[in-house]
This record gives C-alpha cells, sequence and structure tokens, in this order.
C-alpha cells in the first residue's frame, strides 16, 4: 500500500513529489505531505482513540466496522494494532500501536495493567454488590475468585471498578456474578492513564508524558 502511494505521486517533501519508493531520506525530523495533508514522521505511532459502538478491534472485522476505519489511511496502512479488545458493545479508552513490544506489555497477563471501567446496569446497585466485587466472585470455568479495586457507586445504576486480570468479558461477568446486569460499559483508564477529553470517534497522539504514565519502557527515538 505505501509503496502504490509513493508510486502514485502522492508522497511529497518540501513541496517536492517523490515517487521512487527506494529512494533513501533522512527521517530525522522529517516532514512530509501525503496527499496534500502534512505529517511528521514517526519511527512508531502510539494512539488513544474513544472507541464508539458499534466497531469491532480486528483487522478482519466480520459484523461490523473495524477500529482502523476510524483512522486516517497513513495511520491504518501502517499496520497499527490494538492494544487489547473492546467488545462492539463497549465504548471508551483504546490505544493502539505498530510497537511490538509495546502491544505485548499492554496485554501480557503478567503485567496486570490496571484498566477502569464504568458499567451502566440494569438493576439498582447495592453495598452488597459492591463488597462482593472487591472480595471476589467466582466465574464459570475459573478456578480462583476473581476481585476488582477502587470499587464504587457513581450513582444509582452505575458501578466504577478496575481490574487488572483481562478475562473474557471480565467486568460483565463479574457484575453479573455479583448480582447484577451490565447494560451498558465504557472503559475510562489504562495504567495511569485516563480517557480524557476525546469525542466519541476521535483520535490523538499520546504525548512522551502520557507515555511515561504506562508500563513500557517506550524507546528514545518515540519521545
Amino acid at each position: 500500500m505505501c509503496r502504490k502511494l509513493i508510486q502514485s505521486g502522492a508522497f511529497a517533501i518540501d513541496g517536492v513529489v517523490h515517487d521512487n519508493f527506494r529512494e533513501s531520506v533522512d527521517p530525522k525530523g522529517l516532514q512530509f505531505t501525503l496527499d496534500g495533508e502534512s505529517w511528521d514522521y514517526r519511527e512508531h505511532v502510539y494512539i488513544l482513540l474513544n472507541k464508539p459502538e458499534g466497531f469491532e478491534c480486528s483487522t478482519s472485522p466480520t459484523h461490523h466496522e473495524g477500529v482502523h476505519s476510524l483512522l486516517p489511511l497513513p495511520l491504518a496502512v501502517r499496520g497499527v494494532q490494538p492494544a487489547g479488545r473492546l467488545d462492539q458493545d463497549t465504548t471508551g479508552m483504546l490505544l493502539l500501536s505498530d510497537d511490538g513490544p509495546f502491544l505485548h506489555a499492554m496485554m501480557s497477563p503478567r503485567r496486570h495493567v490496571p484498566k477502569r471501567y464504568v458499567a451502566t446496569t440494569k438493576h439498582p446497585v447495592t453495598e452488597e454488590m459492591l463488597q462482593a466485587l472487591r472480595d471476589g466472585v467466582l466465574l464459570r470455568d475459573e478456578t480462583e475468585p476473581l476481585a476488582a479495586t477502587d470499587v464504587m457507586s457513581p450513582s444509582s445504576h452505575e458501578i466504577a471498578l478496575t481490574i487488572t486480570q483481562g478475562k473474557y468479558h471480565q467486568v460483565k461477568r463479574m457484575v453479573a456474578a455479583a448480582g447484577n446486569r451490565v447494560e451498558g460499559l465504557v472503559r475510562t483508564a489504562i495504567g495511569g492513564l485516563p480517557m480524557g477529553t476525546l469525542e466519541l470517534g476521535e483520535w490523538r497522539y499520546l504525548s512522551p508524558d502520557e507515555l511515561l504514565s504506562l508500563p513500557y519502557e517506550i524507546p528514545q527515538s518515540a519521545r
């Protein structure tokens, strides 16, 4: 895809078209345009996306559009992948990157990266439900109870909680085991990084300070 874009004359540096994909250029401080849109060269990209409902976190979506369709073409074609997945009906914070070690660090169960969610529930939330989530609930096919931290109820039909295990449909299953049902779910933070003020469907690059708040040693070139 990148080769075809270059050969088509869409790539330019300082207003000069470069259509030879074998040409070597110095990437340090490189600024270029693609189809007239300005870009800065980045060895790796680290993206924060506020995922809307109805999008799949997959490069080969089956029933809904993929989250890559929310990104500009130059980002989509360079192979960025979601650092974990959100169900198509779950909204909120999604990190994407083309840095393999970063993706592994964010998704590895051994890292226990905390993720914060707010669940809208079908039934009113009780203190007994919150305490059950703090103490741990046993899910089907699990051998030990799973507990959440920072569990609270922002309103009568909401539960905010943080998990570190990353099991399949974990929040929905935990809330069900505590005696309620999730009607809506949004992820609001990953590691020490909050979602912020992005609107649904919007994306932006992570800042160097934001990258440092995540449990991964970012390469110096990305800072």
